[in-house]
């Protein structure tokens, strides 16, 4: 599934627009129980792998709906665990961290689903 989300988020990178949780799950076909749950682990496991590659990272195109376009605490709280975000997941400081990531993480990932 790490494979198959990574690609997926590539081709969304492109068009530059955060996609939800529950729209990813459901563009990937998964099936309750846990969808989010399920997106949520795969995505701790992107993070894991961008930070060690020293990329963007990819999990930055995917915000909760009920956050106000934020990602969930949990991708701040992984971000936190590999060293690229500093703070308080509900304070001041996620967004402008989420905005520059997402950026980061558009253009990268953009370039590379360009150069294939």
């Amino acid at each position: 599934m790490i494979s198959h989300l990574r690609a997926h988020l590539c081709a969304i990178a492109k068009d530059g627009f955060p996609v939800t949780y529950q729209a990813l799950a459901s563009a990937l076909g998964l099936v309750p129980p846990n969808t989010i749950h399920q997106i949520t682990v795969a995505l701790e496991t992107l993070i894991l792998e961008d930070a060690a590659a020293d990329r963007p990272l990819i999990a930055a195109l995917v915000i909760s709906k009920a956050r106000g376009g934020l990602p969930a605490p949990g991708f701040f709280d992984c971000a936190q665990r590999v060293g690229r975000f500093q703070g308080d997941p509900s304070g001041p400081e996620a967004p402008a961290f989420y905005a520059t990531e997402f950026q980061k993480a558009v253009e990268f990932w953009r370039a590379a689903e360009a150069t294939g």
